[in-house]
């Protein structure tokens, strides 16, 4: 991070366009001011592009490209010249430009071999051709056919010779490139060490005051540099674009401001359902729309000074550092003016009370203010080669200046929160987080101020510039983390538009949907806190190259023995695995519900298939996820298989039962809807799983059964061969009965019920005859056994019903009744 404040953009000029068909639109009917404005841009866009993408005339063609060895000549310089300028330890070389200068020629090395590769293998291919040079035995080939060998040997070998240097190359600029990190970090904190004379002694005033003339005559020379391209640019042949660029940049800032961040609230509300997304919406929309205005316009006042490239190139780079500088600041202050929203309280995202934020009203704008007079002062520090004197003041004053702005932030904020707490409010409490930031501001100030008291400017400079970047990257975070987390609540909201179409294409129940919008939100949210630690951690003068390269050796991985690990490689593997879960689960679904019904197969087959292709769908899933992990499976195949024997016997009951339920699958002497009785328990199957089949009972219950036990055991299938049921009924009645009549009687019940079937027929049997009764045996037959119990019920009622009409008596249980006689008096007593 060279450059504390630098964010490398590139701008396109917007062409917006307003809705004017919109019946209850404030800009139904557009100002010919505001619609000159937007031609005006559109003209200075279009403008721009053909300025920077039409080519010269007149410049020369293209020189020839240089071949590979004298590339690596060049490379082999430029190497050298990195190093002469490391070697010389003078303190005013660019350590930072000197890494890029040595990663560069480690890229273009890299390169170069890559290209060279496949050449080299094309060579080696055609020498395989021609095959090996005879033997001196054998028959002498003929001269073209060893001319072509020879050729293609000396070849090959000169490439395999610039590849090796081409490789020696790169790794040398790695190393180099490290070392000059390292060179680098031993400077800044040879930098934050340094001290000098306290600000309030006459000895830190002295050196500035002397330096101050020549580092003023080199700034006004700057400026003379400055209005003389400005004189240069009123020219006539560049005045016209002069004045429309300069023009363009005024209205984007009075004018086009308002415009834009008008249209992107209009779009916001009119197109975002009312809740917690447009809210954050709104806040990304109002930081893009404030940034967006103000690099455009910083950008055309650039494009007003360098239309027909005027600039020199140290001119030009500082007017590209001051374009940048300005977005950023108008980035941060945008980005607070959203937090706060102190016109608007309803689009607050965050926690803060209103009067909180009327209180910090003001600080987005210095801030961010003091943001870009920090990166304009460093940037015309360095154009002008100030003197260290000066740097050091400017850096002090600087520091103090920052540390006031974010302490009086501080305790307006806590003014606001005692002015609460007074008035018998209560405050909604604050997560632990907020606090620890708090209390590191405040230290942050406190180190700032002393720092700068103490005489350690460079320490203190460094905490406010840092004070600064940590603020708006936790901001940005928190902006970006509600943003992301509110997309995937309105995405996977299950009673939402999108929700509803994500539970009717894939078949998701609700609460799996809610799991995977949150475990989206959850990893979402965790990689934006790693690339922002990432980016208030990185070191001092890491730019945004070196981050980027430190994060691609970041996800490059690592290894765990013999087991690599790349995060990419892990992405890749869960990306594939969903993919497939996805895939495979529309597939079953489209079996259950459009091909398998239209077939002769039967319930249970059909769900025994979905089975069986889930279990076989899952495992090529998981292999497949395996093979975009990298993993060797050959390497996982000997470690099963040593561990199979140790884990053998633990997981013994666990196979048994996987292997128990893919043979009652396959064979099927059991499936899904029968009915079944095994070790006292009977019910229907309603599902046959991996490990265990679930047979629900006659009370609504469900009993778990081991798929072993359906192997092992006795079960006993009411309806595998035969679906019909049997009703059962014995009716004892006494030996005087007209057993005839009864008989037609009890069958005309049994043919009478809608439940009973004609065939087999009905039947009414004199089963026995015993102790003074005789037992009917009445036997009927229905369509399934579980219509048994109620049928049988219905037969019961219904008979004695027509029994009791016809007379005909039921025999009564006998029953034994135990008298108490009275006493019997006695013979003496009668006597008396």
């Amino acid at each position: 991070m060279s450059e504390q404040f630098n964010t490398e953009r590139e701008h396109r000029n917007p062409i917006s366009m307003i809705d004017r068909s919109h019946p209850h639109s404030d800009h139904a009917r557009m100002p010919t001011l505001i619609r000159y404005l937007f031609i005006l841009l559109l003209t200075v866009s279009c403008g721009s592009v053909l300025a920077q993408d039409t080519p010269d005339a007149t410049a020369p063609t293209a020189a020839a490209a240089p071949t590979p060895a004298q590339t690596l000549t060049l490379l082999r310089a430029q190497l050298d010249d990195i190093k002469a300028a490391v070697d010389s330890k003078k303190t005013d070389v660019p350590l930072g430009d000197l890494r890029n200068r040595a990663l560069d020629v480690q890229q273009q090395a890299e390169q170069l071999t890559s290209t060279l590769s496949p050449q080299s293998a094309s060579l080696q291919a055609r020498l395989d051709v021609l095959g090996p040079a005879p033997v001196k035995d054998a028959p002498p080939e003929s001269p073209q056919l060893s001319m072509q060998r020879k050729q293609l040997s000396k070849a090959k070998n000169d490439l395999e010779g610039q590849i090796k240097q081409a490789n020696s190359l790169g790794t040398e600029a790695t190393q180099l490139a490290a070392h000059v990190a390292e060179l680098r970090r031993d400077q800044f904190q040879t930098q934050l060490t340094s001290r000098t004379a306290t600000p309030f002694s006459r000895a830190f005033w002295v050196d500035p005051a002397k330096a101050f003339p020549d580092d003023m005559h080199r700034a006004k020379q700057l400026g003379s540099d400055a209005l003389s391209s400005i004189r240069q640019a009123w020219q006539p042949p560049n005045r016209t674009p002069f004045v429309l660029c300069l023009i363009t940049a005024i209205l984007l800032l009075s004018v086009g401001r308002w415009l834009i961040e008008r249209m992107l609230v209009r779009v916001t509300t009119q197109h975002m359902p009312t809740g917690r997304l447009r809210r954050s919406a709104l806040a990304v929309a109002l930081t893009l729309a404030y940034t967006l205005a103000i690099g455009l316009a910083a950008r055309s006042a650039y494009l007003a000074l360098n239309w027909n490239d005027l600039l020199d190139n140290d001119l030009d780079d500082l007017t590209k550092r001051l374009v940048r500088l300005v977005t950023f600041a108008a980035f941060m202050t945008g980005l607070g003016r959203a937090m706060l929203s102190s016109k608007r309280p309803s689009w607050r995202l965050s926690d803060l009370s209103d009067d909180a934020a009327h209180r910090l009203r003001a600080f987005p704008w210095l801030l961010g203010g003091a943001a870009l007079l920090l990166g304009v002062i460093e940037s015309i520090n360095n154009a002008i080669g100030a003197s260290l004197a000066i740097t050091v003041t400017t850096r002090g004053l600087l520091a103090v200046l920052i540390g006031l702005l974010v302490g009086s932030a501080l305790m307006r904020l806590g003014q606001s929160r005692r002015a609460t707490l007074a008035a018998g409010e209560l405050t909604t409490p604050r997560p632990v987080w907020i606090g620890l930031v708090v209390a590191a501001a405040f230290v942050g100030v406190g180190i700032v101020l002393l720092g700068v008291i103490t005489g350690y400017i460079a320490f203190a400079f460094f905490i406010a510039r840092q004070m600064l970047w940590v603020g708006v990257i936790l901001t940005a975070l928190y902006l970006l983390m509600h943003l992301i987390d509110d997309i995937f609540d309105t995405v996977f909201d299950p009673e939402g538009r999108s929700g509803t179409r994500l539970q009717s294409s894939f078949g998701l129940a609700p609460s799996a949907l809610e799991q995977t919008g949150t475990l989206l939100s959850g990893i979402t949210r965790a990689v934006l806190l790693i690339l922002a630690v990432a980016i208030v951690l990185a070191p001092f003068g890491a730019d945004p190259q070196e981050l980027a390269g430190r994060i691609g050796t970041l996800l490059s991985g690592g290894s765990f023995g013999s087991l690599k690990i790349v995060p990419s490689n892990i992405f890749d593997a869960v990306l594939v695995f969903v993919l497939g879960l996805i895939v495979l689960r529309v597939i079953k679904r489209w079996l259950s519900n459009q091909l398998l019904p239209k077939t002769s197969l039967d319930l249970g087959m059909q769900n025994s298939m979905l089975t069986l292709l889930g279990y076989v769908g899952g495992v090529l899933v998981f292999v497949l996820a395996l093979v975009a992990l990298k993993v060797d499976l050959q390497g996982i195949a000997w470690m099963a298989s040593a561990l199979s024997v140790g884990i053998g016997f633990g997981l013994q009951a666990i196979v048994q039962n996987f292997i128990s339920g893919l043979i009652l699958l396959a064979e099927r002497p059991v499936k899904v809807g029968d009915w079944v009785a095994i070790g006292g328990v009977e019910g229907d199957i309603r599902r046959i799983n991996v490990r265990a089949t679930e047979i629900q009972m006659s009370d609504r219950s469900t009993m778990i059964v081991p798929n072993s036990q359906f192997i092992t055991q006795n079960v006993r299938n009411v309806t595998l061969a035969n679906a019909q049921g049997r009703v059962q009924i014995k009716l004892p009645m006494p030996l005087d009965t007209d057993a005839s009549k009864a008989r037609e009687l009890i069958l005309e019940v049994l043919r009478a019920h809608p439940g009973t079937l004609s065939t087999p027929a009905p039947s009414v049997q004199l089963d026995n005859l015993d102790g003074g009764s005789m037992l009917f045996s009445c036997t009927a037959y229905v369509n399934s056994p579980r219509e048994v119990s109620g049928v049988k019920s219905d037969l019961l009622f219904e008979t004695l019903e027509r029994l009791r009409s016809a007379k005909l008596p039921m025999t009564s249980p006998q029953s034994m009744v135990l008298r108490r006689l009275p006493p019997v008096a006695d013979d003496h007593d009668d006597r008396d």
